[in-house]
């Protein structure tokens, strides 16, 4: 009886153990936001790895903050454009912010490493115009981090960037692709 209890107690420490503690609060460590505009004239990529955002397990709670100078180009031109008054006027408008909440928290154990499906709800807000939007992505679940990556369409115009007295509308998409990856680490 005493080795029955015994094996017992060592099977619920192993449980106990097994499971990973979830933090209140996620930081990220690393992140990496690029975007494509594809026309059939050119293709404009840029990429950042600035952006510094949460997550909040027990609530679903997203954030991330963009700091919109750090894209780099390709072309040292493309990004001269891309900061300009005439396009993003970075100078003004130094960030990007998103906020928003998972809505199907309770698909996700955070406390269990897996791959889970995330849809997140929220607000975007860039150059001064916030809309709100709605995605999907991915939550992967590794020890104590975790990993976000999602793929999405922005429309520029719903932002209010437009293309009259800057680049010619064929150089520059209408609807750009948006990706974004992040690892983050408990706080």
């Amino acid at each position: 009886m005493k080795a029955f209890i015994l094996l017992l107690n060592i099977f619920w420490v192993a449980i106990s153990f097994a499971q990973q503690p979830v933090a209140e609060k996620y930081v990220s460590s690393k992140t990496h936001i690029s975007f494509l505009s594809h026309t059939a004239v050119e293709d404009i990529q840029a990429n950042n790895t600035a952006s510094i955002g949460t997550l909040e397990p027990l609530t679903g709670a997203v954030v991330f903050s963009v700091p919109m100078q750090s894209f780099e180009f390709e072309k040292a031109l493309m990004q001269k454009h891309y900061n300009s008054d005439k396009f993003l006027d970075t100078k003004q408008f130094p960030k990007a912010k998103f906020t928003g909440i998972i809505l199907n928290l309770s698909d996700i154990d955070f406390s269990k490493d897996g791959k889970y499906q995330a849809t997140v709800e929220g607000e975007m807000t860039l150059k001064g115009q916030t809309k709100p939007i709605k995605e999907s992505g991915t939550i992967v679940v590794k020890g104590n981090t975790i990993e976000l990556e999602t793929t999405f369409n922005l429309t520029l115009a719903d932002y209010g960037i437009n293309f009259v007295n800057g680049k010619p509308a064929s150089n520059i998409a209408k609807t750009i692709e948006i990706n974004f990856t992040g690892e983050y680490q408990p706080q």
